[in-house]
């Protein structure tokens, strides 16, 4: 088995406080709107199936034990010993933490505390601008007032990041919106914008129109601070090629060597063009957990894929975890299960030494976000 250091997750959320019942939490395994098919259970996916392959030793059960069994020694426990037990059996020494989902989940502190880890916070642009709206009275306020909140916000996060999804309206399909008009907007444009959304804010509408995002994205950009997007099929509602990480190519194009760099999150399935935009440009980095996590048992192939194309620099790893620990535990595993059998059959074949895959896992596993997010600076 090849060693890691603890893993950096670069992008996740905080877990939820309350218990779950067998419903309500095979439901946050899926990705569907609606119930999962006849006779069948959320349990019955890759994920579902990694859940019960990794979580169970955790909480003191044999591997693949019933749902049923699982959550009900995972009530015995209660939250937040289940919890703990969870996240410091994931091997992650730090989280990068999107405090923008909705819902009565961990911050970074507690998640922190909860995993014995170090933890930092990843901005969400669209509630930034939202809080800054509710303060506002005038278009020229809103952006005098949203260039203030994204300085101060700039000098005590890690990253910003846009485009998540859940309950905010937005989702990966910025995309579509940058592949028309990637350049910055003008200040004409963008003092419109702000007017007709602010008026429609006061029925409590989300960050949709194209300008005002292009504005946003922009404005963390040129903070300096690494930019996570999200891409790939995220929003099961949305069309999934809007995901595609190829619709942000002339973006890309247009941040190079303006601000910080780019981080291209989930990306699945399509995390080979993922891939190459990290390979074809210097500021841009690629995401591997959640589709390694969502994949499960076909981990391996997926990881191979991205290795195909992206240096190996340009790789970090995440779980993408949300509301539950148990995704943050199953992201970490597959993830080192996957790379160890990547890089230990080559290792095997004789294409690579030892050495060399221990030292590129210690990369992906760790140090590419080390350096991207500066986590070692004073």
């Amino acid at each position: 088995m090849i060693e890691t250091p603890p893993l950096v997750d670069q992008y996740c959320h905080g877990v939820l406080r309350t218990e779950l019942g067998l419903g309500t939490f095979e439901a946050r395994l899926g990705r569907s709107v609606g119930p999962a098919a006849a006779g069948t259970t959320f349990f019955d996916t890759q994920a579902g199936f990694a859940v019960r392959r990794w979580c169970p030793p955790l909480l003191g059960l044999e591997p693949h034990c019933p749902p049923a069994h699982y959550l009900a020694r995972r009530r015995e426990l209660g939250v937040v010993e289940s919890g703990r037990r969870l996240l410091r059996g994931a091997g992650t020494g730090t989280y990068l933490v999107d405090t923008g989902a909705p819902g009565d989940l961990t911050g970074p502190k507690e998640l922190a505390l909860a995993g014995d880890a170090e933890a930092y916070e990843s901005v969400r642009l669209e509630l930034l601008a939202e809080n800054v709206a509710d303060t506002s009275g005038t278009a020229e306020g809103f952006l005098a007032n949203l260039a203030e909140a994204v300085q101060h916000a700039a000098a005590g996060a890690v990253a910003f990041t846009a485009g998540a999804g859940e309950g905010t309206g937005a989702g990966a399909g910025y995309g579509a919106v940058l592949a028309f008009a990637p350049a910055p907007p003008g200040p004409d444009e963008v003092r419109d914008a702000a007017a007709r959304w602010l008026a429609r804010r006061a029925k409590g509408g989300p960050v949709r129109d194209p300008v005002l995002v292009r504005h946003l994205l922009w404005s963390a950009v040129e903070s300096g601070l690494p930019l996570q997007l999200h891409t790939g099929a995220g929003d099961p509602r949305e069309r999934p090629d809007r995901g595609d990480p190829a619709l942000l190519t002339d973006f890309v194009r247009a941040t190079a060597g303006v601000g910080g760099d780019l981080v291209l999150l989930h990306g699945y399935p399509y995390h080979r063009q993922a891939a190459q935009l990290a390979a074809a440009f210097p500021h841009v980095y690629a995401d591997l957990g959640p589709a390694l996590a969502r994949t499960g048992a076909r981990a391996d192939a997926v990881l191979a894929e991205l290795l195909e194309l992206a240096p190996f620099g340009k790789l970090l790893f995440s779980s993408g975890g949300h509301e539950l620990p148990e995704l943050h535990v199953v992201a970490a595993r597959v993830f080192r299960e996957a790379l160890g059998r990547v890089l230990g059959g080559w290792v095997a074949d004789g294409a690579w030494s030892w050495r060399d895959a221990e030292r590129v896992a210690a990369l992906l596993a760790a140090g590419n976000a080390r350096r991207v997010y500066r986590l070692d600076e004073p």
